[in-house]
């Protein structure tokens, strides 16, 4: 009788796919977190492969805050006709214009630590559960401290020094009402794992991945997006690059890097090569050293 082996990504999907399944038996009403990133499009292409050959069991939920990709929101709207899924969107122009929220001011201002407060509400008026994000250890030091089901309390907190324990593959999903979990399939993946994933299942991906020509401007050691949204200063120039993003938020804060990868393949040893991290462009990671757990701890991704 030949033997079964499994490689190392069939291992990490094998994992993944468990883990939504679980999250599928122990919540009511589980959504996916889904920012058109490459993340959440590898945990609703899990998802699809966990419950095959029914739909998604799961809605997808994007916290839009009006500073977009356009490329981003057509990916978006494209991959849930395709599945068939639900999309629920949680609107942060809407957060401000209620008063729920106060926009920032001035040049370096965005909207993405004003998710959280339309996050928390989304999660509130649909009666969420658990909301299974794309999160991955490998990403930031905060993200590191995160269990496969992470509990929240009934303001929508996270304390990292109070978790459930994780014992073999025993997951506790417990919560009292007005509580809910978060939930990281891909907890366990590198950057360089999605990105060989990616291409061994040739999932889509938005373009804004490939290198491609941009106009962009030089900020915080970025290349930022030329965008309706940026206020420049008289120092600030617009040139046109051929960069890639590695990690994709709002355009005002999402750094590109200056590439030739237009092809998964180049992308891939791309990767390989580089030594800083995927986040290292993005301008909300760099405003503390602990910016990431600080908004997590209020309630963020």
């Amino acid at each position: 009788m030949s033997k079964f082996y499994l490689n190392y990504l069939d291992e990490l999907e094998s994992e993944a796919i468990f883990i939504l399944r679980e999250v599928w038996a122990q919540f009511q009403n589980p959504v996916i977190l889904f920012s058109g990133g490459k993340d959440s499009i590898v945990v609703a292409h899990l998802a699809k492969k966990a419950f095959y050959p029914s739909k998604i069991p799961f809605a997808l939920m994007h916290i839009d805050t009006g500073h977009n990709f356009p490329e981003t929101i057509q990916f978006r709207d494209d991959l849930i006709a395709e599945l068939g899924a639900t999309l629920l969107v949680g609107s942060v122009q809407e957060s401000i214009d209620t008063g729920r929220v106060l926009e920032e001011r001035g040049k370096n201002a965005n909207r993405n630590a004003l998710q959280t407060t339309t996050l928390l509400d989304a999660i509130e008026s649909h009666k969420i559960d658990c909301a299974i994000g794309g999160g991955r250890r490998d990403e930031e030091k905060a993200r590191a401290k995160e269990r496969f089901f992470s509990h929240r309390d009934d303001f929508g907190q996270w304390d990292p020094k109070n978790q459930r324990p994780e014992l073999w593959n025993l997951l506790n999903g417990k919560y009292f009402e007005g509580e809910h979990f978060r939930a990281f399939p891909i907890s366990n993946w590198t950057e360089m794992d999605v990105w060989n994933y990616i291409k061994r299942e040739n999932i889509a991906i938005p373009s804004l991945y490939f290198a491609h020509e941009r106009e962009v401007l030089w900020r915080n050691n970025s290349w930022i997006p030329k965008s309706e949204y940026l206020i420049l200063d008289g120092t600030e120039e617009i040139h046109t690059k051929k960069i890639r993003f590695r990690t994709l938020g709002d355009i005002t804060i999402t750094g590109g890097i200056e590439s030739d990868a237009d092809t998964l393949e180049k992308i891939v040893a791309e990767v390989a090569s580089l030594r800083h991290t995927e986040r290292g462009n993005r301008a909300d990671d760099k405003r503390s050293e602990s910016a990431m757990e600080d908004r997590k701890r209020e309630g963020y991704f």
